[in-house]
């Protein structure tokens, strides 16, 4: 593609970016606006009004005749309500309007989200407000203002509020570290993300005839293909013109938007593929990947496809995550993660990857409860996706300065090592300071961290949040403990040692899917949160309201709702996914019935008849299993109490559900693919 083709895709075109601000701005307002989102402070009325006024222009410029307040709502997903620009007037005509008014503050309906409890159903108010560190768009003819979103009484009821606080806590606290080490000039430190996303692509035709998919995002049923990613040929493999044609609109798409779409590649799986972007803040790249996610979706649909982000639609394969990769940096464009030249003597580098190590080990739980809902339960522990144990990856030249540190010992290692191919015509290439370690929940991968255990489907706002605020919680003890020294640098020597000392149980360079790691890592005092149910619980504990109500990021109430939003979300995946199920067995019956009566009148009765009595004998049990789900599915509404619900789901409900798609997919092998009512994983993986 030469540079006119990507000129004339128009990167950030449908963007009020601040290269459009700074076309259709004043000066002092565009000065404003910068220094509110530098130092985040509240912009004056008479900017708000100008930015209006700028954005309304801008919009009609490109074509929009509608407004709307983007937000993000407990469902994990975006929400807007579109309003026109177009205002009546006396003189039968119309004039287009759109103010500062209406720029600041929306009034979506907030009875029907998610709440926890936070609002009845009778309370119909909430409000949406301009959130200006993220850039307003266009997209289908209508301009979109990025905004949080609150109740009447002032609590928060989205992702994106928590997430600024949050934002606006760790740029405090390491402002606060930052001059203590002598760096007065920095005046914003920043969380920039870049999230990884995986996803499947499957024919739309054959996603229709499967209301698992339909209905649930993944498939319960389905015997596993003949052929599967065993012999790992779709990896990095040559990509298909089909999603080649997909990828490039898509990118189109993106690019416009102001989505810097930089890699792309076929993952493991058959039929999937991945796309990462480039980093941006992490309020943009929240917001940036909720458009992704998407624009995928449509972008699949106008090519017969359905983007799959669930993250294990199909059993027996490689599950799709969302790699959070995060990390801290100055306005000066400084990294704060980066080990420099020589990161033995970068005491700077080696203060922020402590309180990094000391905030994953006293706050684990937490994170894991940011990645904890049902269908991240089917991807965590194998196949790729790191353990639910959380520990943190360093690489083995970080964990010897680590342990030279702790036991005042000499640094050896070997630096600045290059890497040979055992030929001599080949160039030798500088050695990384880590590897990649695919088994970790957490990595340092050179000058920021992995966070491997998001899933594909979620949204990143919680992880990310959990993230700045268990780092802002640190450096604020950091700053607590060192302002005032009287001799720095001992104080910070014995503060590094201290910490690395009480919380070197975190990391762990080895594999983290063999059996002796569990064992290991109980050893240490880590713990082992197998799945949702068991984890939520831990959302409430004593620490976890401390760290996140002492720092800004949530109210006890606001914690209070998210904690029965996450628990009634579980439950109500788990019963749809029953009752689809469900749903989907006796259409089985019908269809196995159809087959016994063709083979029962054949010729070839000897072979015929074992067939029929394997088929008799797992119909049986599938019956069997299936009234005994029915049975569950009854049972569960007498539940009146989310969180027992949620234990009952996970002990029973979803075991019962193995045990009858074990019996299904049995039968599947045994019927003819004619009478059998679904695309099998066959036709579901290799048809793209």
């Amino acid at each position: 593609m030469g540079t006119t083709e990507f000129e004339n895709i128009g990167f950030g075109s449908l963007v009020f970016n601040k290269t459009a601000m700074k076309k259709y701005l004043s000066k002092e307002a565009f000065d404003s606006w910068s220094s509110c989102v530098l130092q985040r402070k509240v912009l004056s009325s008479e900017t708000a009004s100008e930015i209006a006024d700028a954005m309304k222009t801008w919009a009609l410029e490109h074509g929009a005749t509608h407004y709307s307040h983007w937000f993000q709502p407990l469902t994990g997903v975006t929400a807007e309500k579109h309003e026109g620009f177009m205002i009546p007037t006396d003189e039968d005509g119309f004039r287009l309007e759109f103010t500062s008014k209406e720029l600041i503050k929306g009034e979506p309906d907030a009875s029907s989200f998610p709440s926890g409890g936070l609002r009845s159903t009778f309370e119909a108010r909430g409000y949406s407000a301009w959130d200006p560190t993220s850039y307003a768009f266009i997209k289908d003819r209508t301009l979109y203002i990025p905004t949080v979103f609150f109740s009447y009484s002032g609590e928060s009821l989205d992702k994106k509020t928590p997430l600024l606080r949050s934002c606006d806590e760790l740029n405090k606290q390491a402002l606060r570290v930052l001059k203590i080490l002598g760096d007065n000039e920095s005046k914003s430190v920043t969380a920039n993300v870049g999230a990884e996303q995986e996803y499947f692509l499957i024919r739309k035709e054959l996603f229709n005839k499967r209301s698992d998919l339909r209905l649930c995002g993944r498939t319960l049923l389905g015997a596993p293909s003949p052929k599967g990613q065993e012999l790992d040929d779709h990896y990095y493999g040559a990509i298909k013109p089909e999603v080649s044609k997909f990828m490039k609109d898509l990118n189109r798409a993106l690019w416009k938007l102001g989505i810097c779409s930089k890699t792309e590649h076929n993952e493991v799986a058959p039929a999937q593929f991945e796309m990462a972007p480039f980093f941006t803040s992490a309020n943009r790249a929240n917001d940036e990947n909720q458009l992704t996610m998407e624009i995928m979706r449509r972008v699949a649909d106008d090519h017969n496809l359905v983007c799959l982000l669930h993250e294990k639609p199909f059993a027996g394969t490689n599950g799709s995550g969302k790699h959070v990769n995060w990390s801290l940096s100055t306005d000066k464009g400084e990294n704060l993660f980066s080990p420099g030249d020589s990161p033995k003597s970068n005491r700077r580098f080696i203060l922020m990857l402590s309180a990094f190590l000391k905030g994953v080990d006293e706050y684990s739980e937490l994170l894991r409860c940011s990645t904890a809902y049902s269908g991240n339960d089917l991807r965590l522990g194998g196949l790729e996706a790191p353990p639910v144990i959380i520990s943190v990856f360093t690489g083995h030249y970080l964990e010897s300065l680590i342990d030279s540190i702790i036991n005042n010992s000499s640094f050896e290692f070997s630096e600045g090592s290059l890497m040979e191919a055992g030929k001599a015509v080949l160039l030798r290439i500088p050695k990384d300071l880590t590897d990649r370690n695919r088994t970790s929940a957490i990595a340092y991968t050179g000058n920021k961290f992995e966070f491997r255990m998001p899933g594909s489907s979620q949204s990143i706002a919680s992880p990310v949040t959990y993230l700045n605020a268990i780092m802002a919680k640190e450096l604020k003890e950091v700053a607590d403990k060192l302002e005032g020294s009287k001799n720095l640098e001992e104080d910070l020597n014995n503060l590094i040692k201290s910490m690395l000392k009480g919380h070197r149980r975190i990391v762990f360079n080895g594999n983290g899917y063999d059996g002796q790691w569990a064992e290991e890592a109980k050893k240490r005092g880590l713990k082992n949160l197998s799945n949702t149910a068991e984890t939520l619980p831990e959302y409430m504990s004593e620490k976890n309201i401390k760290l996140l109500t002492e720092g800004g990021i949530y109210t006890l109430t606001e914690m209070q709702g998210r904690d029965e939003v996450h628990k009634q979300k579980y439950c109500s995946v788990a019963l749809i996914e029953a009752k689809t199920m469900i749903k989907m067995l006796h259409e089985i019956f019908t269809s196995v019935a159809l087959f016994s009566s063709k083979i029962s009148k054949a010729s070839s009765m000897v072979l015929n008849s074992t067939i029929l009595s394997e088929i008799d004998k797992e119909s049986s049990a599938l019956l069997k299993n299936c009234k005994a789900l029915e049975e569950l599915v009854e049972k569960a509404s007498s539940f009146d109490d989310n969180c027992a619900l949620m234990v009952f789901c996970s002990k029973e409900l979803y075991p019962q559900m193995e045990r009858c798609r074990k019996s299904a997919d049995a039968l599947e092998r045994l019927t003819s693919s004619d009478f059998w009512p679904f695309p099998d994983y066959t036709e579901l993986l290799f048809s793209v």
